[in-house]
């Protein structure tokens, strides 16, 4: 039996010594094992606890960065695109488009389900749903990419707001990881401020869709030529399939990818439950015609009266809000006037081009072209040939085919596309009328292959030799009450130039500026009646004449103007100053400013058409000054009127009526009307009038009786000033009058059966023709003559050229207007007498004689000329002096009134020749 040896054995104790060197042993040879892998395990973990952490710093940083520079989306709240400004005629039809972006807002209730399931399907199907983002698109489009291979575009991912937050904020379409970062974080923050029916509607109205369309209203019009409305199933689908790439969809060039990107989004519709899937096949089977859609603007015809509008509204509110602030411009324009106005002027133009210009040979010779050749030889070669600019639109190019019968062959029914490389149509063939072709053997004969311009007539094979002529001419009729401008030519084509020969041309006006001298005549009391010496008269070098270059003698004031005569309107002006008279051209608005010379009297000064149709119409109205305008307001985005012009406004009858009391002195009579019925308490009130006792009304009749204002009518308050008295602008108009009735301006009055007055007028050498002329209701300016001034040539006067041009438009102005006659004012008696040269009708002031002629000294007017009232002293000395305005005090002056008569029997002595034309001035 073993015996456990005690704890004090020596045996015991070695034992345990062993035994504890073994356990100690054992540990040590395992403890190494488990620290080198707690060690490893360590290490890993504080690298991965490095790693994570400046993995999250550097990830930090770069959050930071980013949203740093990321924009602020509040501003998206208020959103406002750019709309293009849309101008109006008179009768609310667009007639022109003003625009950076051709873009139509709608607002989101506006736009049709079928519009915007076509864009969800096709662009964002969890647009309803998602933050912004679309977590599960993103990585499915992350591992198509990687199986994709290099070189090729990444597939998108972007949501509709993530899209929106990279058009409206960043403004970029680079690839790049930091963008669409970017453009996610963008993403979220938009959706936390913005509902997501708002997030649609600036989507669907600012993406762009190509051919030059912004939003699906511009697009609508664009590829259907609708509105959006009126889309169908197809159509809303071909939309929603542009905004992937609007170029390689463009239905006109790639046809098959346009129509298989819009049966793809429609089975997207489909998938969704927007449409059935027999909705979805029908719409597959629709072709896809797209309609082309012409630009509204300018309409035809209305060019140079948009072109002036959009100048104005360009100065007046710059180029952002014209053309980009959705402003609703109202205008003045008649559209039919317009083309009548046009359609006028070219014809007369024209007619004096062939009277003056001749025959100025083809436009083009095509040498491959011989009589010889064949139908398939010369549609070829006149395909090729552009089409010259100012070429009208009823004009055909054509190329001769047999010059000695003058057969020409021409392209008929395609559109003319001015710039284009060739020209469709299909070809015809016919004879030039004779007339024509006589026309052109005097100057130069016809050869085959000769390119001409040609118009078709109704006639039957037939066509007339057209060209475009040298000769411009401006056209402007207004309106007397109002200043509105109804129709303004400013040339022969604005394709041609697009200088406004109505608003920007600086031309003198000849004679047609004398009823104004004439005017401030009358207004000095001097009577229609009132004779001035018709004779020579010479200043200094300078030695004016009549036109016809003879001499009346002593010659009222009715005849001198009736006739346009030169001398009688020199004397005249020396004796009222010629001070006073440039004093009120400027007032009137015909001229900036006014040498002081006589030779101003007779034209020798620079207006626009614009502004002498301003001044006669308020010869017409008057005496009040009538200032044009071609806009009658414009309306912000809206609908507010931010402008309007002054001058004209609408009031009540009572309160026109008190306002005309109260400057008489009738303090307490109200002097307004007030919109919500009720006067301001601190407005003394008008004393009550005396009961009158009537039935009761019935309820719904007293309910309204007690508005104030209801039963008022409208009045139209005048603040516009007067310039000159009513009665010395009626004695001008009742001259005028005998000017068109057997004066210079007969041509002009031919067949017009309604009181009209007007002036002819023609400038130094015949440079300028002009035909200024109006009715109680409308004035007209024609003005014909070169851009580069030169002679009209020899007798070509206004009432020549300008005159019948007027004719024409008046005619057809006239229409829808009554037949009215000049108001008579009060304080005036018209009365029949002969002037020595005929019977006449003139209206005499009170203090006038009829038919009598005093003497001028009596009233105190100086019997010789003085240079402080000749303007003498900046007479020139030549006359190619007088365009710079030099020269030195000239030679007294002969008696300005009623020269002294000889006595009865007492023979005349000969009058001889001035010997000098009339210098810088009207002629006739």
């Amino acid at each position: 039996m073993t015996r456990t040896p005690s704890s004090g054995d020596s045996g015991s104790s070695s034992d345990k010594k062993e035994e504890n060197a073994s356990s100690r042993q054992g540990v040590t040879l395992r403890r190494p094992r488990f620290r080198q892998w707690r060690g490893l395990l360590g290490t890993v973990a504080a690298v991965g606890l490095v790693g994570v952490t400046g993995a999250s710093l550097l990830v930090w940083h770069q959050y930071e960065g980013i949203v740093a520079d990321l924009p602020t989306v509040e501003g998206l709240r208020t959103y406002q695109p750019p709309v293009m400004s849309r101008l109006y005629a008179s009768d609310d039809k667009v007639i022109a488009e003003l625009a950076d972006e051709r873009r139509v807002f709608v607002p989101y209730s506006a736009i049709p389900d079928r519009v915007k399931n076509a864009f969800i399907a096709a662009e964002d199907q969890k647009f309803w749903t998602h933050k912004g983002v679309d977590p599960v698109a993103i990585i499915r489009a992350g591992l198509t990419d990687l199986t994709r291979g290099k070189g090729r575009r990444p597939i998108g991912a972007s949501t509709i707001t993530q899209q929106v937050a990279r058009v409206m904020l960043l403004g970029s379409n680079a690839v790049s990881m930091k963008r669409k970062a970017k453009e996610a974080f963008l993403a979220m923050r938009i959706e936390q401020v913005l509902p997501k029916e708002k997030i649609l509607e600036i989507y669907l109205n600012e993406i762009y869709m190509g051919s030059g369309a912004y939003g699906i209203a511009a697009a609508a019009q664009t590829y259907f030529n609708k509105p959006l409305d009126q889309l169908d199933d197809a159509e809303a689908a071909f939309l929603g399939a542009l905004p992937k790439s609007p170029t390689n969809y463009n239905p006109i060039r790639f046809p098959d990818a346009a129509r298989g990107r819009r049966n793809w989004v429609l089975e997207r519709m489909a998938e969704t439950g927007a449409i059935t899937h027999e909705a979805a096949r029908s719409a597959e089977a629709e072709p896809l015609i797209p309609h082309a859609f012409v630009r509204p603007g300018p309409a035809p015809g209305s060019e140079w009266f948009a072109e002036e509008v959009r100048r104005e509204l360009l100065e007046r509110y710059g180029q952002d809000t014209t053309l980009q602030g959705g402003l609703e411009v109202h205008t003045s324009l008649d559209p039919a006037l317009q083309l009548t106005a046009q359609t006028t002027l070219r014809q007369g133009l024209m007619a004096y081009d062939r009277a003056h210009g001749g025959w100025r040979g083809p436009i083009k010779h095509l040498a491959e072209v011989t009589s010889s050749s064949s139908q398939e030889d010369w549609v070829a070669a006149l395909q090729a040939v552009p089409v010259p600019l100012g070429m009208l639109d009823q004009w055909r190019l054509a190329v001769v085919l047999d010059p000695s019968r003058g057969r020409v062959g021409w392209l008929e029914g395609g559109i003319m596309r001015r710039g284009a490389a060739t020209q469709g149509g299909t070809p015809q063939t016919a004879q030039v009328l004779e007339r024509d072709l006589a026309w052109t053997r005097r100057f130069r004969l016809l050869r085959a292959g000769d390119v001409v311009m040609i118009e078709p007539q109704a006639q039957g094979e037939r066509v007339a030799l057209m060209q475009v002529p040298h000769v411009e001419g401006a056209v402007v009729t207004l309106n007397v009450h109002t200043g509105r401008v109804m129709a303004l030519v400013g040339g022969w084509s604005f394709q041609t130039s697009q200088f406004d020969r109505a608003t920007q041309a600086l031309r003198q006006p000849g004679s047609s500026f004398k009823p104004f001298v004439y005017l401030q005549a009358m207004e000095q009391g001097i009577s229609p009646s009132q004779a001035f010496d018709d004779s020579p008269v010479s200043y200094g070098a300078w030695h004016p004449n009549n036109y016809e270059k003879d001499f009346w003698g002593p010659t009222s004031l009715h005849d001198a103007l009736r006739e346009s005569r030169n001398l009688v309107t020199i004397r005249l002006a020396a004796h009222i100053g010629i001070k006073n008279v440039a004093d009120l051209a400027t007032r009137i608005g015909l001229v900036d400013s006014m040498p002081h010379v006589l030779p101003a009297a007779l034209g020798a000064v620079e207006t626009t058409v614009l502004k002498e149709a301003g001044a006669y119409a308020t010869l017409a109205a008057g005496g009040r000054k009538v200032t044009p305008t071609l806009i009658d307001d414009v309306q912000d985005r809206q609908g507010k009127v931010i402008w309007r012009p002054e001058g004209l406004s609408l009031v009540s009858v009572a309160a026109q009526t008190a306002a005309e009391q109260q400057a008489a002195g009738h303090e307490n009579e109200p002097d307004a009307i007030f919109p919500d019925g009720k006067p301001d308490a601190a407005q003394p009130q008008p004393p009550a009038p005396a009961p009158v006792t009537t039935p009761a009304p019935s309820a719904s009749v007293q309910n309204s009786a007690d508005l104030p204002g209801v039963d008022d009518q409208p009045a139209v308050k005048d603040d516009r000033p007067r310039v000159a008295s009513e009665q010395s602008t009626f004695q001008i108009t009742t001259m005028l009058q005998d000017v068109i009735r057997r004066g210079t301006g007969v041509q002009a009055g031919k067949g017009i059966d309604r009181p009209v007055a007007g002036k002819t007028g023609t400038s130094q050498n015949f440079n300028d023709a002009w035909f200024a002329g109006y009715s109680p209701d409308l004035v007209t300016v024609v003005w014909i003559g070169f851009d580069s001034p030169q002679s009209l040539g020899k007798n070509e006067t206004g009432g020549a050229i300008a005159g019948p041009i007027w004719n024409k438009i008046m005619k057809t102005a006239f229409e829808g207007y009554p037949k009215l006659d000049f108001p008579v004012p009060e304080g005036v008696t018209l009365v029949r007498y002969d002037t020595g040269r005929g019977v006449a009708i003139d209206a005499f002031k009170p203090d006038q004689i009829p038919g009598v002629s005093v003497s001028l000294a009596d009233n105190g007017a100086s019997q010789e000329l003085t240079a402080a009232d000749t303007g003498a002293e900046n007479m020139p000395d030549s006359e190619s002096d007088m365009a710079a305005g030099g020269g030195q005090p000239g030679a007294g002056g002969t008696a300005a009134g009623n020269s002294a008569t000889p006595a009865p029997g007492t023979p005349r002595p000969a009058q001889e020749p001035s010997g000098g034309d009339i210098g810088m001035g009207g002629l006739y």
